[in-house]
């Protein structure tokens, strides 16, 4: 089963899980990794990157639980704001609630990975058998060096970098991959030629299919691994069999 391991949900006329569900079809993807979008309008994405957008910090996690329980084959992601003082509560009540990880926004909530805040959360998730999942934030504090020293610090607990790290092509994204055991990227948005030379180094067993969705269309982001020179067992690691063992899908 192909599962698209990215993608965010939203009550916007972009983001619905309806245009979702449209576009996976065509896709001929089967399952998809969802977390709360809208906090930011991915259509002026270049906005929040450079600092001049203004986020809405509120994350939609109960859009994306209903998103779940109405699809058999979606598993939900929680958001929660590190800085909360209830954040560890939150992300308590949401794995309760069937939620099958954490992802943190470094461009929405203003957060570094160094800050104490960010350890407990880590620490939590590899008590709970939880990845932590996140993009960088293209400041001081939240670059891919910031996110790979994190998961330096808590070898108990898993870690996924979207988008390869920061696009084109991240060497310190590749760099933590093949470091860490715990440290893991995933293709959306990802240069062809950063994704293959990632493999090279790395390994399939590191890298995770996902397309970050509305920003781009899973379809488009899936051509890039079926392109790949691979043996059929790797790509199945990558467009599936990683991100299940990582979400432990199959003792649930």
């Amino acid at each position: 089963m192909i599962i698209d391991g990215h993608a965010h949900l939203s009550q916007t006329s972009y983001g619905s899980l309806e245009n979702y569900v449209a576009v996976l079809k065509e896709s001929g993807i089967e399952g998809a990794v969802v977390s709360p979008g809208g906090m930011i309008d991915v259509r002026w994405m270049n906005n929040f990157v450079s600092g001049n957008g203004k986020a809405k910090p509120v994350a939609r996690n109960n859009y994306v639980a209903a998103a779940c329980r109405s699809r058999s084959r979606f598993w939900g992601i929680a958001t929660v704001n590190p800085e909360s003082p209830r954040a560890c509560e939150e992300l308590e009540e949401h794995l309760a609630a069937a939620f099958r990880g954490l992802v943190v926004s470094p461009i929405v909530h203003k957060f570094s990975f160094g800050d104490r805040c960010m350890d407990e959360l880590a620490a939590l998730c590899g008590d709970r058998q939880v990845p932590v999942v996140s993009h960088i934030g293209w400041r001081p504090g939240a670059n891919t060096s910031d996110f790979v020293a994190l998961a330096r610090r808590h070898p108990r607990t898993n870690f996924i970098l979207e988008h390869m790290g920061a696009p084109p092509a991240d060497g310190e994204a590749t760099g933590g991959a093949a470091e860490l055991d715990n440290f893991f990227v995933d293709t959306s948005l990802g240069s062809y030629l950063h994704i293959r030379e990632t493999l090279k180094r790395v390994g399939a067993s590191k890298v995770i299919f996902g397309s970050e969705y509305p920003l781009s269309h899973p379809g488009v982001e899936l051509k890039k691994i079926l392109f790949l020179p691979l043996p059929e067992h790797e790509r199945d690691k990558i467009l599936g069999g990683n991100i299940r063992a990582l979400l432990r899908l199959d003792t649930a």
